[in-house]
């Protein structure tokens, strides 16, 4: 895909504290990262606390996206951890400071030399 593409799906890997991962795909990552920050989703995710966006990647075809989550999900772990930490080593929230708003404007911000 071309970075002027326009992406309307997305297939994403949240974890818990503990690792365990847990692999959808939606129309709204932003909401749907809320959702499992939030607990909103009973089951699977609220009992295993996966509030962590660690892995995503983008498509502008939904059907190419459901294949891509279900291609994922038959995977082992090691493959999951192998695909998480080729784009995220460090397993940071990529969705942490997703919604704050920058207490000053970059432009603001002195550089030391």
């Amino acid at each position: 895909m071309q970075d002027g593409q326009f992406y309307k799906f997305w297939v994403y890997i949240m974890a818990s504290p503990t690792g365990t991962l847990c692999t959808g795909m939606t129309g709204f990552l932003d909401r749907r990262v809320k959702q499992h920050k939030s607990g909103a989703f009973e089951g699977f995710t609220k009992k295993y606390k996966c509030h962590r966006l660690v892995y995503y990647e983008k498509y502008s075809d939904a059907g190419k996206a459901i294949r891509r989550e279900k291609q994922i999900k038959g995977w082992t772990r090691a493959k999951k951890v192998a695909l998480i930490e080729k784009m995220n080593p460090r397993w940071e929230d990529l969705a942490e400071n997703w919604g704050r708003e920058l207490l000053f404007p970059p432009e603001s911000v002195k550089k030391t030399p």
